[in-house]
């Protein structure tokens, strides 16, 4: 390393703990590898989980989507599992700030689908939008936030990080989430409260899936609400360098969103067919035919 210079960020860094202190890293912190070995775990777990449900209910999107952001979030752990040993390393930063703060994309698509196909099964004419709007407006949505962080990821690798563009991209992307879910949590509420008065919900399967599926909503709402608070000072921000915050509050809280959405899985009320989940015809109960209690 003599004669080199010392650089600590950028995919041409230089540094390494041996040659520059903690402290010139992004994150001033070494990432627990404990915690994150937990996650990598709990992610690969919880992905197995919701393959097996896809495949035994035959729900391809809900299975495509969920495994998807499992399989990001393992990415991105293991980018942060790269920066325990090397704090200064730049495609470790990039594999983590990219791929966790993404993973949630999918998941929203999920529910955004799941919650149309309620919506069109229990009562179309209390919703407020058709409820193929409810997929379209927001999987665009999230799509076009998903693009705005992709691109200021992309941005931050090609300007060593040093690019305060990308950093207003990616915080954009993350804010821009935020308000499309606070907008489908709005006509969720909304729905749910116009539902409430015209019928009484008296299927527990059917409680408990609506129950389960807005506890992830409002978890993923929360994670997304504390990122755009840790970019908003860009990656010298105070938060960006709180490990147990970040742990609490983006590990733990999409850990049980996923958890929840297991729990509140589709397949829980929606009857499977060898095109997907559909609602067959004849009676139902509350809207949507149940599966055997």
């Amino acid at each position: 390393m003599d004669g080199l210079p010392l650089i600590p960020f950028g995919p041409g860094a230089t540094c390494t703990l041996d040659t520059c202190p903690l402290e010139w890293s992004v994150l001033e912190y070494r990432p627990s590898l404990g915690a994150n070995i937990a996650f990598i775990c709990i992610f690969g777990i919880l992905m197995l989980a919701h393959t097996a449900l896809g495949v035994l209910w035959k729900s391809w999107w809900f299975l495509g989507c969920m495994g998807v952001g499992c399989l990001t979030e393992i990415l991105g752990y293991g980018g942060r599992i790269m920066l325990y040993y090397n704090p200064f390393s730049f495609s470790g930063f990039m594999m983590q700030i990219i791929c966790i703060g993404c993973a949630p994309v999918f998941y929203s698509a999920a529910i955004y689908v799941t919650m149309s196909k309620v919506v069109e099964n229990l009562d179309p004419s209390l919703s407020r939008v058709k409820p193929k709007l409810y997929y379209i407006i927001f999987i665009i949505s999230d799509v076009f936030s998903l693009t705005l962080q992709g691109v200021g990821g992309g941005l931050s690798t090609s300007t060593s990080g040093s690019s305060q563009t990308a950093v207003d991209l990616t915080l954009t992307g993350l804010s821009f989430q935020v308000f499309s879910m606070v907008v489908f949590c709005s006509l969720l509420a909304d729905y749910m409260i116009r539902y409430s008065k015209r019928r009484t919900i008296t299927s527990t399967r059917l409680k408990i899936f609506l129950a389960f599926l807005s506890i992830a909503i409002l978890l993923i709402l929360a994670r997304c609400g504390y990122r755009v608070a840790e970019l908003s000072d860009g990656y010298l921000g105070g938060l960006i360098h709180n490990e147990p915050l970040f742990i609490a509050l983006d590990g733990v809280l999409i850990a049980l969103a996923v958890i929840a959405l297991c729990i509140g899985h589709p397949g829980l009320v929606f009857l499977p067919s060898e095109n997907g989940l559909r609602i067959p015809d004849g009676s139902s109960q509350d809207g949507i035919m149940l599966q055997n209690k």
